[in-house]
């Protein structure tokens, strides 16, 4: 039965979220031990003792969610008040499939100086960041600030939590086709935010073929009409030297993931090497439309839930929030970003499939199998305490 408008925005009304309290107030005698007078011991015993607040209030186990709403899902820059509503829905799921509480903040204003000092000066009062829906290149520097500054998980997962989820597929799709995930021949569609990090953990896990393309083409050393982190991309990326447009760079590939809003033409899937892998994610229109892409490729993936192989975050950020958390983890590496990728493929097991390379993002079992990994992995890169 299709959505109606009328149903998406009752659910809305009146926000997604609420606080719930732990211990009831009905009586006089609870209402001493909540507050005053028997709140004044607990704060008088973390003055004392600083590490007893993460025993005694909810700041270990609670997320920051963090935006200026200059890049929403696919509607762009709209702004703070606009973006909550997105805010507060991964709140709802950091509560549903890793038990965690979280807080949604959207800042009014667009300036990193100001974003990375609202951040510090509100760290009591959090165990971690997520970082949603910030503009590239700025998300960038904003990440990497905010995560030298704080001694606590930070995660922009608009990059991040794509990418670990696009290796995870990529992966269940190389096992299934019986290809070396290294030799694959990968074309990324999109230099934002997702397409940089999703070319970046591909490179981690070991694929050297990796052809990226902007609004203008593919990314290429004799390019003179980029900004620095795409120079950086550039100096890595494109090992063969190609140059020119989405042509020249699908011609012979084996894997085209797409993370922009542009479009692909049927003539160009079709020059793909033989058991393709398409991975068409933007939303709400893929970059070609997954019956056309059936046509040539093997395998094919969105980022829509009504049709199969649905690549989706919430596979990926639960968990590794839950995992940074539970082993106290100052940062989240590389390595624990790779280990929650293979621990979502593992969920599929034995159901692996052309149509079923990744679990369902309802999936139960995925956040405490990407917790478990990624507490391990936090472990062994020497990260905790």
């Amino acid at each position: 039965m299709p959505i109606t408008d009328d149903e998406i925005f009752r659910a809305h009304e009146g926000g997604k979220l609420s606080v719930e309290l732990r211990s009831p107030i009905d009586t006089q005698r609870d209402l001493s031990i909540a507050y005053t007078p028997g709140v004044a011991q607990v704060s008088r015993a973390i003055h004392a003792e600083p590490e007893l607040v993460d025993k005694y209030t909810w700041t270990e186990r609670l997320v920051a969610v963090v935006s200026d709403g200059t890049a929403v899902l696919g509607l762009g820059n709209i702004g703070p008040r606009a973006s909550l509503p997105v805010m507060e829905g991964k709140a709802a799921l950091f509560r549903t499939f890793a038990g965690l509480n979280s807080i949604p903040l959207v800042l009014d204003t667009t300036d990193p100086d100001q974003i990375v000092q609202t951040l510090i000066n509100l760290r009591p009062s959090f165990g971690a960041v997520n970082l949603e829906d910030i503009s590239a290149p700025r998300c960038f520097e904003i990440e990497r600030r905010v995560i030298e500054a704080l001694d606590c998980p930070v995660m922009h997962d608009d990059q991040h939590g794509t990418a670990i989820v696009v290796l995870a597929a990529l992966k269940g799709a190389a096992q299934f086709l019986k290809r070396d995930l290294a030799s694959l021949k990968v074309v990324m569609s999109g230099a934002g935010a997702a397409g940089v990090a999703c070319a970046e953990i591909l490179k981690a896990a070991g694929i050297d073929d990796i052809v990226v393309l902007d609004s203008r083409g593919i990314i290429h050393s004799g390019r003179t009409d980029m900004v620095e982190y795409k120079n950086k991309l550039a100096a890595w990326s494109n090992p063969r030297g190609l140059t020119g447009g989405i042509a020249e760079a699908l011609d012979g590939a084996d894997v085209f993931i797409g993370v922009s809003a542009g479009t692909v033409n049927e003539e160009h899937i079709a020059t793909m090497a033989d058991d393709a892998i398409v991975f068409a994610m933007s939303n709400p229109d893929p970059e070609v439309h997954p019956d056309v892409a059936a046509k040539y490729a093997t395998i094919v993936a969105t980022g829509r839930s009504d049709f199969p192989n649905q690549i989706n975050n919430v596979l990926a950020f639960p968990g590794v929030f839950a995992g940074a958390l539970d082993a106290g983890a100052r940062r989240i590496t590389e390595g624990m970003k790779l280990a929650a990728a293979d621990a979502i493929l593992s969920v599929v097991g034995d159901d692996l499939a052309a149509d079923k390379i990744v679990p369902s993002p309802l999936d139960p079992r995925v956040a405490a199998a990407v917790a478990k990994a990624v507490a391990a992995a936090a472990h062994a890169d020497g990260v905790t305490g």
